[in-house]
């Protein structure tokens, strides 16, 4: 039989038990805004310091809170974030529309980095995820912080915007998105064209931080060639010492998105990023 100190004891400790668990099982119906519906999850619609944000919770959350951090086109191709839904991670999404991967992008991730692992607890090293020009933002926002991400899943990503919107190489560029590109920096085409600080430029931090890559790349882009964009990013990453996988789709452009299997990228952001803290 229990001791009535053991006893006595017990039962204050119940309380408190009590208290963590519904703290824990509540922790996702304390987000601000509106709530919609995500391929069967709950999304929450709301805003921190003006910035348009998003939110999609899975139905359990897995140890450690882990997240996947899409930087563009949210619900575009959603199988990935699904399938980390199922495995219970958060996706999560703050707009940074019009931006190119620029200082201002770089702030707004910031504001919502610190929001959501200070007010929410989530892992401190989420998976990044970007398609296309979302590539600008999630490669200069990680060689800015190494630290503070565990992989990235890159999928046809601009990785220079002198390709993309720039145009200046053999891709079909973006006379409209390049000038919103040149208007988010504050550069003429001149300083645009002698900027040394595109991903390809910046991948020293990542290497040193064993960051692992994966790209999913469409052999016939023309719209973001690989040959000016994951090509050369994966030659000077695997020059510094860097873990990148490239998974090709042949007879593919830029468009699908994604693979209509996920599993290689899910296999790929559960081994780097599930078990992080």
């Amino acid at each position: 039989m229990l001791s009535i100190f053991k006893l006595v004891a017990l039962l204050l400790l119940f309380p408190l038990l009590a208290v963590a668990l519904h703290a824990e099982n509540q922790s996702d119906a304390q987000w601000p805004g509106e709530e919609a519906s995500f391929h069967g999850f709950t999304q929450h619609n709301f805003k921190i310091d003006g910035l348009n944000c998003k939110i999609v919770a899975p139905k359990k959350i897995a140890a450690g809170k882990p997240w996947i951090w899409r930087a563009r086109f949210f619900g575009h191709e959603p199988q990935v974030d699904i399938a980390c839904l199922e495995q219970g991670f958060h996706v999560a999404y703050v707009d940074v529309s019009g931006l190119f991967g620029s200082p201002k992008a770089m702030k707004r991730f910031d504001t919502f980095y610190e929001y959501l692992t200070k007010q929410h607890s989530f892992s401190q090293k989420p998976a990044l995820e970007g398609m296309s020009r979302g590539g600008l933002t999630i490669y200069n926002w990680a060689s800015a912080n190494p630290d503070k991400v565990s992989c990235i899943y890159a999928d046809a990503p601009v990785c220079d915007f002198k390709s993309w919107p720039g145009g200046k190489g053999t891709g079909k560029g973006s006379k409209k998105a390049w000038a919103q590109c040149l208007k988010a920096y504050g550069f003429t085409e001149a300083q645009a064209l002698d900027y040394a600080h595109n991903p390809l430029n910046n991948l020293k931090p990542l290497a040193s931080a064993d960051i692992a890559l994966l790209h999913v790349v469409g052999d016939t882009d023309v719209v973001v060639p690989v040959a000016e964009n994951t090509a050369m990013l994966e030659q000077a990453y695997t020059k510094l010492g860097g873990s990148i996988e490239v998974i090709h789709k042949k007879d593919v452009g830029h468009h699908p998105h994604c693979l209509k299997d996920p599993a290689p990228i899910i296999d790929f952001i559960l081994k780097y990023a599930a078990s992080t803290k």
